[in-house]
This record gives structure tokens, C-alpha cells and sequence, in this order.
């Protein structure tokens, strides 16, 4: 080999190694850029897994041995990090509920990927936290290694639970006011209902997004309300009102809805609140109301002329009576004055039924068997409402006893018997029955009118022609009738309206046209031991012992009529027409008066003052009041106080006669 060809391979070597060398030297540039890369990728991840705000826990997946933990976990947990390196996971309590064993450790190693949205922990220090826990199994240095991210969540745990108490408290009070709540969206959907008005309308389900005027009525509607106050809400953003007739499984119900807006963050009105009131009682109530006020000034004007108007009519009466008894019966004269007597006695009825309405009529109430009553009156009864109407009474066979005035039991079923005979067209059937009735404050609370406690019940029906509402609305107002002129005064029903309010009871009735009708009377019941009421005698003019009467009376004419009646019954009869004189009369008088018939509102003083006065000089004198309407100077709420002799106006002389003599006898 020549020196050339040597000295060509020596140089083709020299540049192998040179290039080889190249070579070397780069790699080992990139390895050092490799270890740089991978170093200082360390010291990012070192710096990330540091600062953290989440926890981060590295399991070997193999052994289940802590190999490494992040500042933040240790601060969560309370742990050192030498108190969890080289431990197993099932050794430590603070994983007790994750990892308790051996076999949860498993799960964490066969499973890439799980999840904890609520998971309960206790720190070293005991504290409850709840944390959400992700747990994830990846190659690192060729080991399997288990990273489980766990993130604090305990205060928003606690935003959420006070969110959730406030939604339970809000719900709550939603549900428990009285008023119904609705949500209603600007599609007029309804998204949410309060407990009261998922109560009035049971079928509607929220979640179905009914439309509410569709909803809400039964039959439903098609169109929206005109009225409506959420659509004029959910238009202008304003607060709305409006009262409404709802029509709902054959009945109308009355609400009150007041729509508010509600606003996004950009004042655009996504929802409407409805706040609703069943103001259906209430405006029954209030019809109730304005119909007792009415009643009720009815009555203030029936007593207040009653007084007057039965001065008068005793005048009248009382004259007319002296007329014919000094005139032959075979003579015109006799009759005509037998017709005025009659028409005024007609009109003395008209006042008592105008007291006793306005419940202000003298009662002397006992207690009594109301069957025994009502049985006492059948025979009167069945000639009041005539042959062709069949009478059925069924008393119940116990009953209740009642404290009232029996004079009071012949008035209501007078009333009610005539007004079922004139409901009967021709043939017929009016029922009287009895019953016992008991009643709670649950009853009472779905039954408007009743009030609670245990009652006599009353019943008169009949299968006659029945009332419509509008009639029925109207049937306990004085001079209210359905009959055709004169064919009623229109007090009847007033007159019974009154006797059972002034006995604390209530009354109801049932009717319908073509179908008949019932009115149900409800009267307390009484404990007391009952008295039978036997059968009234015929009335006998009793005779006069020659006592002396004192009459003190301020109207002139029934004065003088008065002292004409006692002296024709054969009393002494001295009069005054004021207080003051009566006084006057009594000092002066030098022999006994044994009997004071005195009205009972005057000028200057009232009956009963005055007969305490001349009671002082007379202690054995006999008191006897008169009066057309009694105030409550004798009577607490029109009974009679106890011991207490009164007569009312207008009287007869026989009843004058009678009276006189019992009062006299004691």
C-alpha cells in the first residue's frame, strides 16, 4: 500500500471520528436538555403539587403506601407529613370512610377513574369536613401510581344547607299562609303552587306546565281572561288587582289576586307572583252583615213606635170593648163597632210580630219537653193549614230540653205552618219533626251559619212550590212576601227570624222550586229539670174585692180608659198621669193602696223607679207594669226579671180583669 492510499484512509478515519464525535457531543447536549427539560419539569410539577389549593394525596398502587402529600392536605387534615409518608391507606382514620379496608383499596386500584361528590372526612383534631375526592391511576417511572385529588367543600356544604333551610323555610311559610301562591310564567304557565291552592285545585300538576286560564276553571277557557291581572303584570311590570268569579265543578268562587312582577338582572319581568284569597265567605259574611244592620234598624224602628202605636191601639181597643158591651147585639151599631174591634186587634197582632222580630217582644221563659208543646198545638194546627194538607209530626223520642216562652213555640209554628200551606197548591204534606243535634267547632267551620254545641232541632216541611235564591235571600226581611197583595203582611217569617235570635238559636233553610221546602230551627239545650205546660182555660172575668188600684199612666185617653175598666170590674181606681203626681197621690192618700198599675216608660221617671218610691210607703202594695214595649227597664233582653208582673199593650178588659186578680192574689 502506497503512501498516498495510507495517508487517504488516515484522513477518511480522522473524518469518521470527527463526524462520530459530532455525533456523540450532540446527544449528549440533548441528554443534558432532556435532564434540564425533565428537571425543571419536576420543578414545575413540584411547585404546582406545592402550591395547590386543592389536596393531592399519591398512593402507590401496588402497596397502598402514602409516597407523597401536598402541603395543602396536610393543613386540611391536620397531619404531618411524616404522620401519613410510608403509611398504608386502610391504617389511617382520616380515610376510614373511603378506605376502611383492604377491599376499598381495591376499588381504588381496579378502577382508572373515581369519583366522591360528597364525601365525609374528620380531621386529626375531630372536625368534621366534607370534601369532594377523585382519584385517578397513571405510569410514573414505570410504577403505577394512585393520585387522589380532594378538594374542601364544607363551606359550600353549609351555603347550600342554608339555601336549602332557606327554600324549606320559605316553602313553609308559603304553604302555611292563608293565602294561595302561584307562579306563573310569561307564557301564563304555571311553574309553582303553595299548599293552598293545590288544596283548592287538586288536579293541577306544576310540573306539566298547565296553562293557568285554562287550569284554573272548570269547564276550562280557551282565552285568556280579559280581566287578568298577572297578563297586565307580566306586560308592564306593575302591580295588579283584581276580583274574580271562578266557575269550578258546578259552583262559583270568588277570589282576590293581587299579581307582582319579577325581574332578571337586566329588569326584563321573567314571572309573575300571584298571591290569592277565597273571598267567597267573606263576601257572604259581609252580605250576612249588611242584612243584620238592615234587620237590625228594622228592629230599633219597630220598637221605638211600638210604645205610641200601642197606646193608641189600646184606646182603641179598650173604648170599643166598653162601646159594645152597652150596646144590644141585635142593633147595626153592635156590629160595626164588633169589625173596628176586630181590625184593631189585627193591628195589635201587627206589632207583636214587629217586637218580635226585633226581638224585643216580653217573654217569660221556662223550661219545657218541646214535644209536649208542640203536641199540645196539632189540633190548631191541622184546622190552620185545612183538610186537604196532611199534618205528620215525628218527635224524636228523648229530647233535649229548651227554656223559652211556650207563647213563642205557638208563634213560630203558627208562622211556618201558614207559610207551608200557602206554598201548596192544592193536596199536600207539612212534616214537624224533632231531633237532637250536636255540633263542633269542625262542623261549624265547613257550615256556614252553624254555631257549635248541643241544640233542639225544629223542623217544618213541606212539599210545595219551593223558593228560587233570589227569594231566598230576602224571606226573613219585614214586609218581604212572595204572596200576592193582601194575601200577607210579610212578617211571618220576621217574626220567627226574631224568636229563635232572642233564644240564642239559629235558623237554616233548604229549598228549591218545584221541590218543596224545610226550615230547620236550632235551640239551645237547657239542663234544668223540665215543666209540662198544660192547656190553656178558658178566661173568666174574675170579680173585684173592693181593693184600691193606682194608676199612673202619661197618655191621657188610655189613662181615663183604664180607670173606666177597673171601676166597672169594681175597683177603687185612683189615677195620675206623671210620676211626680203619682208620688204626690200616694203621700196624700189616707187609706191603703194595695195595687200600683203604672207604665213602664214615662217623662221624669221610669216604672220601675216610681213603683220603689210608693213602695216605700206602701210596703204590701202589688206592682203591675204595662207596656207596648218594655225597653229594658223590666227585661234583660225582652225576658222578664224575676218577680215581675207586667201586661202588655194593647189588652182586653177581660185580660186587664184577669191579670188584676192574679197579680193580687200573689
Amino acid at each position: 500500500m502506497s503512501d498516498t492510499d495510507i495517508e487517504t484512509q488516515l484522513r477518511l478515519a480522522n473524518t469518521e471520528l470527527n463526524r462520530r464525535i459530532a455525533l456523540l457531543e450532540e446527544r449528549l447536549l440533548k441528554k443534558e436538555k432532556a435532564e434540564e427539560a425533565l428537571h425543571d419539569s419536576e420543578k414545575r410539577y413540584r411547585r404546582l403539587f406545592e402550591s395547590a389549593k386543592d389536596g393531592i394525596l399519591i398512593l402507590d398502587a401496588d402497596t397502598g403506601k402514602v409516597v407523597d402529600v401536598n402541603p395543602f392536605l396536610l393543613q386540611l387534615l391536620g397531619y404531618s407529613y411524616e404522620a401519613l409518608y410510608g403509611q398504608y391507606i386502610w391504617e389511617l382514620g382520616v380515610f376510614k370512610d373511603i378506605a376502611a379496608s383492604k377491599d376499598a383499596f381495591k376499588t381504588l386500584q381496579d378502577n382508572e377513574y373515581i369519583r366522591y361528590d360528597d364525601l365525609p372526612l374528620e380531621t386529626h383534631d375531630r372536625r368534621p369536613i366534607a370534601v369532594e375526592f377523585v382519584s385517578n391511576v397513571y405510569l410514573v417511572d414505570n410504577r403505577k401510581v394512585i393520585q387522589c385529588n380532594i378538594r374542601d367543600i364544607t363551606a359550600r356544604k353549609r351555603t347550600e344547607m342554608a339555601l336549602g333551610e332557606s327554600d324549606a323555610k320559605m316553602r313553609s311559610i308559603l304553604d302555611n299562609i292563608g293565602i294561595g301562591v302561584s307562579l306563573i310564567s310569561p307564557q301564563m304557565e304555571i311553574l309553582e303552587l303553595n299548599h293552598r291552592i293545590r288544596e283548592w285545585f287538586p288536579n293541577i300538576d306544576p310540573g306539566q306546565r298547565p296553562i293557568c286560564f285554562r287550569a284554573f276553571n272548570n269547564p276550562p277557557r280557551e282565552v285568556i281572561c280579559d280581566y287578568c291581572p298577572t297578563q297586565m303584570t307580566l306586560r308592564d311590570g306593575q302591580v295588579h288587582e283584581a276580583t274574580t268569579q271562578t266557575p269550578w265543578a258546578g259552583k262559583v268562587r270568588n277570589y282576590r289576586i293581587i299579581s307582582t312582577p319579577i325581574f332578571n338582572a337586566s329588569d326584563k319581568v321573567t314571572a309573575a307572583i300571584e298571591m290569592v284569597e277565597d273571598i267567597t265567605e267573606k263576601l257572604s259574611l259581609e252580605s250576612q252583615f249588611r242584612q243584620a244592620q238592615k234587620m237590625e234598624a228594622v228592629g230599633l224602628l219597630a220598637g221605638g213606635v211600638a210604645h205610641d202605636y200601642n197606646n193608641m191601639l189600646s184606646v182603641i181597643l179598650g173604648y170599643t170593648e166598653l162601646a159594645l158591651c152597652k150596646v144590644d147585639p141585635a142593633q147595626p151599631l153592635h156590629a160595626d163597632l164588633d169589625e173596628i174591634f176586630k181590625a184593631a186587634k189585627r193591628s195589635a197582632d201587627v206589632t207583636r210580630q214587629l217586637l218580635a222580630f226585633s226581638r224585643k217582644q216580653t217573654i217569660a221563659p221556662v223550661v219545657l219537653d218541646l214535644n209536649n208543646t208542640v203536641e199540645s198545638m196539632l189540633s190548631m194546627l191541622r184546622h190552620l193549614i185545612g183538610e186537604d194538607i196532611d199534618l205528620a209530626w215525628l218527635p224524636e223520642a228523648v229530647l233535649f230540653p229548651v227554656k223559652m216562652d211556650p207563647v213563642q213555640i205557638d208563634q213560630i209554628l203558627a208562622n211556618l205552618c201558614v207559610n207551608a200551606r200557602d206554598a201548596i197548591a192544592d193536596v199536600g204534606n207539612v212534616t214537624i219533626e224533632t231531633n237532637n243535634a250536636v255540633f263542633d267547632a269542625s262542623y261549624c267551620a265547613s257550615h256556614l251559619g252553624f254555631v257549635a254545641g248541643e241544640y233542639v232541632l225544629l223542623a217544618v216541611s213541606d212539599d210545595g212550590c219551593g223558593m228560587d235564591k233570589d227569594i231566598l235571600d230576602h224571606i226573613f226581611e219585614p214586609f218581604f212576601t212572595s204572596k200576592a197583595i193582601g194575601h200577607g203582611t210579610g212578617l211571618g217569617l220576621s217574626t220567627v227570624y226574631g224568636i229563635v235570635k232572642q233564644n240564642n238559636g239559629f235558623i237554616n233553610v233548604y229549598s228549591e222550586p218545584g221541590k218543596g221546602t224545610t226550615f230547620k230551627i236550632y235551640l239551645p239545650r237547657y239542663a234544668d229539670p223540665v215543666v209540662n205546660i198544660q192547656p190553656k182555660k178558658p178566661m173568666e172575668i174574675p170579680s173585684s174585692h173592693g181593693e184600691t188600684v193606682l194608676v199612673v199612666e202619661d197618655e191621657p185617653s188610655l189613662l181615663t180608659m183604664a180607670k173606666k175598666m177597673l171601676e166597672i170590674l169594681g175597683y177603687r181606681v185612683l189615677t195620675a198621669d206623671t210620676p211626680g203626681e203619682a208620688i204626690g197621690l200616694a203621700r196624700e192618700h189616707a187609706g191603703e193602696i194595695h195595687l200600683l198599675i203604672t207604665d213602664v216608660i214615662m217623662p221624669e221617671m221610669n216604672g220601675r223607679d216610681l213603683a220603689e218610691q210608693i213602695q216605700s210607703f206602701y210596703p204590701n202594695m202589688k206592682i203591675l207594669f204595662m207596656s207596648g214595649y218594655t225597653s229594658s227597664v223590666i227585661a234583660h233582653r225582652g225576658v222578664l226579671d224575676a218577680g215581675v208582673n207586667f201586661i202588655q199593650k194593647p189588652f182586653s178588659m177581660k185580660d186587664l180583669a184577669v191579670k188584676v186578680r192574679n197579680v193580687l192574689k200573689g
